[in-house]
């Protein structure tokens, strides 16, 4: 899914342009036993609880694409016959009304998702009227089809601290009891994607928060695929990787000229306006390197472990294997942080026999918040 179908689905988890109907799903503790399972009805529901309720949902469809949200594909044999698509297939088509396959969906996550503490699982269900334009980019006043999709959000709950209130009904101080809080969701799923505007039975959209952490057990058991390697773990091999495969060659300018490469890539992306999500492969950072002057076989050397670490075919975000948006120079003792677009200021050079990081600075320097004077050496 691309970056405006994304936000196409998104809109639709406002009171005013829903249609789910009811939440289903269940709560699950520490120990990963259900403690109840619950299936309430929105429109019973106050204006405030159920616009709430549709925010976390709606959080399991943000963030960046190859990030927290991750395209999985069923393979053809699987959409033909397979015990994990024909579930995900009976919960939408049955528009969860299928006690049977709700259950098993619960269990599923519940054996495979790691928690440290008690968290709840929501489930809904909505039919989408896609609309259609023409081509003038107007919209028509028929859609085109109806996409009916199923959205899972597995989402913390945490216990309040007792403290002291205010109730200014009561004009008064009174203690607030403790009380279960679900947090924003920490994983989940839409099935199936929106791609092209229409549902792509092939694919499942899914989330993560946290960018080191693909919930690869709960991916093999919900959809039997392999999980794509982290953000940051991708991050962390590309560093390894360049540093291993460009050896000598490895210094601070081939460093920012390549950070400045990938800027420029996202910036051209951007002006293009181009939906789909800007990806690199081994064969996009190899010519980046020979840009910046790599020798050949410091480049040969690269594309061969990167694909054995990625796959000749990967596929990634240039935000997930290189930071765009700052320069940070770091020894054990120091660490520096800059925006990429004053990189010029540092420089390394070796004085004397000894290793330094040099920052121009230019106009007021301070320390601890004292501005000071920078003398020439007498």
């Amino acid at each position: 899914m691309n970056i405006k179908e994304i936000a196409e689905i998104k809109r639709r988890f406002r009171a005013e342009k829903s249609n789910i109907g009811r939440i289903r799903g269940c709560l699950i503790n520490e120990k990963k036993e259900i403690v109840s399972y619950f299936d309430q009805s929105l429109a019973l529901m106050s204006l405030e609880e159920s616009e709430e309720i549709l925010a976390l949902l709606r959080k399991t469809l943000s963030g960046a694409p190859g990030r927290n949200l991750i395209d999985l594909s069923f393979t053809n044999a699987q959409v033909l016959d397979s015990e994990e698509h024909r579930l995900l297939s009976t919960l939408r088509t049955s528009a969860l009304a299928d006690d049977k396959a709700v259950n098993t969906l619960i269990d599923r996550i519940r054996e495979s998702h790691q928690s440290e503490g008690n968290y709840v699982i929501l489930l809904a269900t909505d039919s989408y009227d896609v609309p259609s334009y023409g081509a003038d980019g107007h919209k028509k006043d028929d859609s085109s089809h109806v996409y009916t999709y199923i959205l899972c959000a597995i989402c913390p709950i945490k216990m309040t601290k007792s403290a002291l209130g205010y109730r200014i009904t009561e004009n008064s101080l009174r203690n607030v009891t403790p009380d279960w809080l679900v947090s924003s969701p920490e994983a989940g799923f839409l099935f199936p994607a929106f791609d092209g505007r229409t549902a792509n039975i092939y694919n499942t959209l899914f989330y993560t928060k946290d960018v080191a952490d693909n919930h690869e057990a709960m991916i093999e058991a919900l959809f039997r695929c392999e999980a794509p390697m982290p953000a940051a773990e991708q991050k962390e091999s590309f560093r390894t990787l360049i540093h291993e495969a460009l050896a000598e060659e490895c210094d601070l300018e081939i460093v920012k000229t390549v950070q400045e490469q990938f800027s420029d890539l996202i910036e051209e992306h951007k002006a293009s306006k181009d939906p789909d999500p800007l990806m690199v492969t081994q064969a996009t950072v190899s010519d980046v390197l020979r840009s910046c002057g790599v020798e050949d076989e410091h480049v040969e050397r690269f594309a061969e472990r990167f694909d054995a670490a990625f796959g000749a075919k990967a596929e990634m975000p240039p935000e997930n294997i290189m930071s765009t948006r700052q320069l940070e120079v770091k020894t054990p003792e120091v660490s520096i942080r800059l925006s990429a677009e004053m990189s010029d200021m540092v420089e390394t050079r070796i004085l004397d026999g000894q290793k330094y990081i040099l920052i121009r600075a230019d106009g007021l320097v301070e320390v601890n918040g004292v501005e000071i004077i920078i003398r020439e050496d007498k």
